[in-house]
């Protein structure tokens, strides 16, 4: 073991939970760069085995074969400025983002025992970055990924406000097809995950009435809190 490392002190992990268009994703980023906490996106590491198993033909539906892919899984990204993400030596950045990765990652993330292999090493990649602390983004993070965590939130907004957040950022797409989409989505994530009512210990920061700095000042005052 590096004794370095293992003397070093462990990062603060904030947990932040919330639905698409809930702004969690650039609200976390603004929060991590103003405390130069470090931002883990989930949600890479799981495109990024997707597009491991797409590279190397595995049946995504096979949870054995998906789960043996970690077993000589190298995978790192980082954590401060412009995302980068490298498997296996290989900057595939750009490459996960493909619409047809994008595709594929449910089918990966279904996989109980896939997923509990990577909540371990998202915890091991937040608490070992050398970082005062790191904000892990994405899905399930307050309950299943980091219920231990000594800051949780839940951001949530009302259907409308998402629609016409995510319209904006979505050309071609019309605020009604957004909202539609967006009451399929949370109809979906009901079944699974409550995305509007905090778990015991969770702070729930409604976004719906506030703007971008709002939401910013909130979060950094419970995470100073």
């Amino acid at each position: 073991m590096n004794t370095e490392l293992a003397d070093a002190p462990k990062s603060l992990l904030v947990a932040i939970d919330g639905p698409a268009g809930s702004g969690k994703s650039s609200v976390s980023r603004e929060v991590a760069d103003r405390l130069n906490f470090g931002i883990l996106d989930t949600g890479a590491a799981y495109r990024a085995l997707a597009w491991k198993a797409l590279h190397e033909d595995v049946d995504l539906d096979d949870s054995v074969a998906v789960e043996e892919l970690l077993d000589d899984w190298s995978f790192s990204i980082s954590l401060r400025g412009a995302q980068v993400v490298i498997v296996g030596g290989e900057d595939v950045t750009d490459e996960i983002r493909d619409p047809g990765v994008s595709k594929q990652v449910s089918s990966v993330s279904k996989h109980a025992a896939v997923r509990e292999r990577l909540n371990l090493m998202f915890l091991e990649i937040a608490t070992e970055s050398g970082l005062p602390g790191v904000i892990i983004e994405g899905r399930d993070i307050t309950t299943v990924v980091a219920p231990h965590a000594p800051v949780r939130i839940l951001m949530t907004a009302s259907a409308e406000v998402r629609a016409k957040r995510r319209a904006g950022e979505l050309p071609g797409s019309t605020y009604l097809q957004v909202l539609e989409a967006i009451a399929e989505r949370d109809a979906k994530d009901q079944l699974v995950v409550d995305f509007m009512n905090p778990a015991p210990g969770v702070t729930l920061i409604d976004t719906s009435e506030l703007d971008f700095e709002a939401v910013v000042e909130a979060v950094i005052n419970e995470i100073k809190a």
